[in-house]
């Protein structure tokens, strides 16, 4: 009895912990992609290092909204009891600082980059210096 009782008390104690460990909520991961064959340009060489940049842009960007958040808008107008056009748009803005290519390989036709982003890391950076404004591709800059 006393041993089905030591095993019982066992067995409800190991039930309490987790089979994975808990991701640390300073850590971020992000994986972008981009298709090669997509890609403007006279060369295979050309076309990967373009898809190899898209991926990595794509992954920044997952990085922004994981950390700042997706602003989303929409519209849908109705005319005369009928649904006309309806629109979503969604938009994340922000400063990525110290994130870590952990490795960008081919897969298929496509171009894979995974990142990691240390908050505490990215924290730390901004009181290295301040970000500017950097101006949309239709703002004069000079």
């Amino acid at each position: 009895m006393k041993t089905w009782l030591t095993t019982a008390f066992i067995l409800m104690l190991t039930a309490c912990q987790p089979l994975t460990t808990i991701r640390s909520d300073e850590l971020l991961t992000a994986v972008g992609t981009a298709s090669i064959s997509a890609q403007r340009g006279d060369t295979l060489e050309e076309k990967q290092f373009r898809a190899m940049r898209a991926s990595k842009l794509e992954a920044y960007k997952e990085l922004s909204e994981q950390v700042y958040g997706v602003r989303i808008s929409g519209l849908t107008e109705v005319d005369d009891q009928s649904l006309g056009q309806d629109r979503t748009h969604g938009a994340s803005d922000g400063i990525i600082r110290a994130a870590e290519v952990i490795s960008s390989y081919k897969v298929g036709d496509s171009y894979v980059t995974e990142m990691e982003l240390n908050l505490r890391k990215m924290n730390k950076m901004k009181e290295y210096g301040e970000s500017h404004h950097v101006p949309s591709d239709s703002a004069v800059i000079f």
